[in-house]
């Protein structure tokens, strides 16, 4: 029978509200040892995840895109939009100003080969494992798949 989701996650994985202080989320990702988090709502919805990825914009800054002028007006050589969302994550004070929301998720029942798949490019690194109801039970990492892979369970 192959492995299932259910077999290799982590179960109650930490988890964050979309009104926590960008500090206190950097602080938990750094006392627990871990890359990311699900962000629940105030109901135990997930509404998105957050990573090193997304916080590492509060150290590193944004590069403001090239431009030129021409008789007064600016025309940006990259998406100004983009500018625009990276400068928000940058200068954000909350999580839900820095989260991604566009969350891949499995189930416990997946196949972890089926989850494998998901965590498979997209830079996708970890999936919230959510039960019929929607309610976040656990979280499957890649580091998670491997350690199944050298259990020999895959």
């Amino acid at each position: 029978m192959p492995a299932t989701v259910a077999d290799v996650m982590s179960r109650d994985p930490i988890t964050v509200a979309p009104e926590t202080p960008m500090k206190e989320a950097i602080q938990l990702l750094a006392k627990h040892r871990i890359s990311g988090m699900p962000v629940l709502s105030d109901k135990g919805k997930l509404v998105g995840v957050i990573s090193e990825t997304d916080l590492i914009w509060q150290e590193s800054g944004v590069d403001i895109p090239p431009y030129i002028t021409i008789l007064d007006s600016v025309i940006y050589l990259k998406n100004p939009v983009t500018f625009e969302q990276e400068l928000h994550k940058a200068m954000g004070a909350t999580v839900s100003e820095a989260m991604t929301t566009k969350v891949k998720t499995t189930t416990p029942e997946a196949t972890l080969r089926d989850a494998s798949r998901a965590l498979h490019g997209d830079g996708v690194h970890r999936l919230p494992v959510l039960d019929e109801g929607g309610k976040v039970v656990g979280i499957l990492t890649r580091g998670d798949i491997i350690r199944a892979m050298a259990a020999g369970l895959s």
